[in-house]
């Protein structure tokens, strides 16, 4: 089981009344990535990302406005997707860091994972929150992809690939895995719904309807992420 932190010194600053009048997808600005500010943010429906060039700092707490989700059944695999994922293996939290290090490859368009974001999501994994599920073909990690679990909830934040199709393979592996137990109250959150991601079944649904999502999905019990599986 996930072991909770110490409460953030953020707790009241991070709470807003948010609702669909404001269209700005960037919340507030400041705070800290301590593991506490972090579950607080992701409880009330907001994601860090810095605001400077690369993701630096000051951070940015965000809430996009639709926001990108996968919700049960949803997700679209083509014949070839379905064919890649037999030429992968999944693996769950073998490889943690080096996901977080293919996710934040300075060689990557618009990259924003910067090494305190990555120490911070690091020490997330070790408190038992943040979990990588990684495409692996003849002993090579090949793609994969982190994120955030609470309760219900799998907040993604970032996906990879070194070969074709790997980071689609891996979330084909996260949606088999988190989805197992047919609870509907469970919601993959991809931030924003791309064109992308929405080949694979992300939609783009308002702030208030993901807020209310959010709220039932935190009362699902905990996925357990077991790297046996």
């Amino acid at each position: 089981m996930p072991i909770e932190p110490a409460a953030s010194r953020w707790e009241r600053a991070l709470r807003f009344d948010l609702t669909d009048e404001d269209d700005d997808d960037l919340i507030a600005i400041g705070g800290d990535l301590e593991p506490g500010t972090l579950l607080t943010a992701y409880r009330r429906g907001l994601f860090p990302m810095g605001v400077s060039q690369g993701g630096g700092p000051p951070i940015g707490w965000w809430s996009p406005h639709p926001r990108g989700v996968l919700l049960p059944g949803a997700l679209r695999v083509s014949r070839s997707l379905r064919a890649a994922c037999r030429t992968m293996e999944i693996r769950v939290d073998t490889a943690f860091d080096e996901v977080v290090a293919g996710c934040a490859d300075p060689s990557r368009a618009a990259g924003w994972i910067t090494p305190a974001v990555a120490s911070a999501y690091g020490a997330l994994h070790a408190l038992g929150w943040a979990h990588s599920v990684e495409a692996w073909r003849d002993g090579r990690l090949v793609g994969g992809l982190y994120g955030v679990a609470i309760g219900g909830l799998f907040a993604g934040e970032s996906m990879f690939h070194r070969e074709r199709d790997a980071s689609k393979v891996a979330l084909v592996g996260l949606v088999e895995r988190f989805f197992s137990d047919g609870d509907e109250r469970r919601v993959i959150d991809t931030q924003w719904a791309t064109a992308h991601l929405a080949s694979l079944g992300v939609q783009g649904i308002s702030r208030q309807n993901y807020l209310n999502r959010l709220a039932l999905a935190l009362q699902a019990p905990d996925w357990v992420a077991d790297p046996a599986r």
